[in-house]
């Protein structure tokens, strides 16, 4: 068998941890990581875009599992039916896309909204609601959006990011959730 992509599950937020021991032992892996806006000046300024997660390159029948299974900060490789699970090479790159494309726009996704877009809240009380986008507010999980109740009032409202999606314009549906 040949070097292939393996998913290897990390304790609870020890992905930086497992990822160093892995370099220590030259393994080939891949953790991405997304940059955040936090309100706590020494809170971490990156997180992990798979959190309990990271990627490794190696060939298993050289190496053999207990490596990675004993590994300080590892709880073992991701397996289906007792056989580590293989990821493709074609989705290792997808995700090295989208995370630079991320990086490039300041963590903002290649999708993200720009004040004034407009937005439907598609959860929570003001679910079916039209609003426009204000701006993200401390953290990348809470938004201001300004909705419209009566006579082109506007209201701000700060909401879960988790809870709009981009209109689009014409019959087409909603996009992917603004996280």
């Amino acid at each position: 068998m040949t070097e292939a992509w393996y998913v290897l599950h990390s304790k609870p937020r020890k992905e930086h941890f497992l990822a160093e021991q892995l370099r220590l032992r030259e393994i080939d892996l891949f953790n991405p990581q997304h940059p955040v806006k936090t309100v706590n000046p020494r809170a971490r300024k990156v997180r992990p875009y798979f959190p309990g997660y990271v990627f490794v390159r190696i060939d298993l029948d050289r190496q053999g599992t207990s490596l990675l299974d004993w590994m300080p900060g590892a709880i073992g490789l991701v397996a289906f039916g007792g056989e580590p699970a293989r990821v493709s090479d074609a989705l290792i790159q997808a995700i090295r896309k989208q995370v630079m494309a991320i990086h490039t726009n300041n963590g903002e996704s290649q999708e993200g909204l720009k004040t004034g877009d407009k937005i439907m809240v598609h959860s929570g009380p003001f679910s079916g609601y039209e609003a426009i986008f204000d701006a993200r507010l401390s953290g990348n999980e809470r938004v201001r959006v300004l909705l419209s109740f009566l006579s082109d009032q506007q209201v701000a409202l700060d909401l879960p990011a988790s809870q709009i999606r981009r209109k689009l314009v014409g019959n087409r549906q909603f996009i992917k959730t603004i996280s």
